[in-house]
C-alpha cells in the first residue's frame, strides 16, 4: 500500500465491477489506489491487517463497497481514524435498501460518507475532493472536471433543441 492515497476494500469479488467505478475517477485524476477484497465477517484478522497497514502507510482515504447486513464500512471506522467512504451495494432481497441504512445509521463517533446505493463512482469523486484539501493540482482537476459535466449538459441541451423541444 506504499504510496498509495486511497484503499478501495469491497467484500465480495462479485462486487468488484461496482466498484472498479470509484477506481475509474481515481486513474481520472492520477490519484494513487489499491483495491482489494476483506470481508468483515469471513475474514476479520485480514480486515484488521488491511488496516492497520492503511494507517502505517500514508492512506488517506478508505472507499468501503458493501452489501447486505453492510458492516466492512463501519468494522475500517472504527479502527481508521481518516475519512472512510461507504457504498451501499446492491444485493439480496432488499436490493441495496438494507445496506444503505446499515451504512447510514452508524453510532456516534464512527462516521462514515455514505453515498448511494452503488454509489461507487461519486465515493471516487468524493475521495478526490477530500485529498484536494491540500493538493492544488488535484483541485485544478476537480475544477475542470466539474466545468467538463456542466459542459456535457449544455451540449445535450443544445442537441435536444434541435428536434424542437423547447
Amino acid at each position: 500500500m506504499d504510496n498509495n492515497e486511497v484503499l478501495i476494500l469491497t467484500g465480495s469479488d462479485s462486487d468488484l465491477p461496482k466498484m472498479e467505478e470509484a477506481a475509474k475517477i481515481l486513474k481520472e485524476f492520477g490519484v494513487k489506489f489499491e483495491m482489494t477484497i476483506s470481508s468483515a465477517h469471513r475474514s476479520p484478522e485480514r480486515t484488521e491487517e488491511l488496516i492497520e497497514e492503511a494507517k502505517s502507510s500514508g492512506v488517506k482515504v478508505i472507499i468501503v463497497g458493501a452489501g447486505m447486513a453492510a458492516h466492512l464500512a463501519g468494522v475500517i471506522a472504527s479502527r481508521f481514524p481518516l475519512p472512510v467512504i461507504g457504498v451501499p451495494l446492491e444485493s439480496g432481497t432488499l436490493s441495496g435498501v438494507d445496506a444503505f441504512l446499515s451504512t447510514l445509521q452508524m453510532p456516534p463517533g464512527m462516521p462514515v460518507a455514505t453515498m448511494a446505493i452503488n454509489g461507487a463512482r461519486n465515493a471516487g469523486i468524493l475521495a478526490v475532493q477530500i485529498l484536494a484539501t491540500s493538493n492544488p493540482q488535484l483541485k485544478e482537476k476537480l475544477v475542470a472536471y466539474k466545468k467538463r459535466l456542466a459542459m456535457e449538459v449544455e451540449e445535450k441541451a443544445v442537441s435536444l433543441n434541435k428536434y424542437g423541444n423547447k
